[in-house]
């Protein structure tokens, strides 16, 4: 899938849980904030299974906007909005801080690397 299909899914989806996780100031992203992610999902089996469940849920959101099915959509788009809540508040600040990486730059290149390694432990 699209890398920034799925960065542009994580963010809408999180943004509501970011905006409860939210402190007064956000400071950017770094490697070391996508590490901590996926340490935390990689050390919960749990966790890894609701990550690998939103990725395929991202895959069928994709196929559902390509086939222009709103509907499947909107229902594929709210269940990985319930599951995204349950990965907790360091996610959310890693998905909504996304939304300022530029990913061709090192250090979205360096997050993609982490995220990588997540989609890694489903399998892909």
């Amino acid at each position: 899938m699209n890398l920034r299909l799925i960065i542009t899914i994580l963010v809408i989806v999180a943004a509501p849980v970011c905006a409860q996780a939210q402190k007064p100031t956000l400071a950017k992203v770094t490697k070391a904030d996508a590490q901590k992610v996926l340490k935390i999902i990689s050390s919960s089996k749990a966790k890894t299974r609701i990550y690998c469940e939103m990725v395929k849920l991202g895959l069928q959101i994709e196929q559902a906007n390509e086939t222009g099915d709103s509907k499947k959509f909107d229902e594929l788009f709210q269940r990985m909005y319930e599951l995204g809540k349950k990965l907790g508040p360091k996610y959310a600040e890693l998905i909504d801080g996304l939304q300022d990486i530029d990913p061709e730059s090192d250090v979205g290149q360096e997050i993609s690397s982490a995220l990588d390694a997540l989609d890694n432990l489903c399998g892909g």
